[in-house]
């Protein structure tokens, strides 16, 4: 997970730079379709701001698409580009998480999804 810093001494206000660095993050790849983002109240004191801070900026965010909240699971990068990559996108995500919860590795969970799709071929 990258790092956000907010600069005190900037004219931008505090739920604007971070606003602007998640953008960017998720525009650029650094932060990859389905990320999971840091809790409101995590992200707030990890920078020192108000946790109303920090929401505003993830509304801001969600309102332009780049995350998504889905309830008690948190925030994530949301998917973007074409309607059939962005599925594949969300179900490759919730695989992951879910290998992650069945404590799989990286090497284990990926033969998995190879052996799934050789049997659909």
């Amino acid at each position: 997970m990258m790092s956000f810093r907010i600069d005190p001494e900037s004219p931008v206000p505090p739920y604007e730079q971070l606003r602007i660095q998640i953008r960017d993050a998720a525009r650029n790849g650094t932060l990859v379709a389905g990320a999971k983002l840091p809790t409101v109240r995590g992200l707030a004191e990890q920078l020192g701001l108000a946790a109303n801070t920090v929401a505003r900026s993830y509304r801001a965010l969600e309102h332009d698409e780049v995350i998504e909240t889905r309830g008690r699971l948190g925030s994530f990068v949301a998917a973007q580009g074409d309607p059939v990559q962005r599925q594949g996108q969300l179900a490759a995500s919730a695989f992951a998480e879910r290998a992650v919860e069945l404590g799989l590795t990286a090497d284990e969970a990926l033969a998995l999804v190879r052996a799934a799709l050789a049997a659909k071929h």
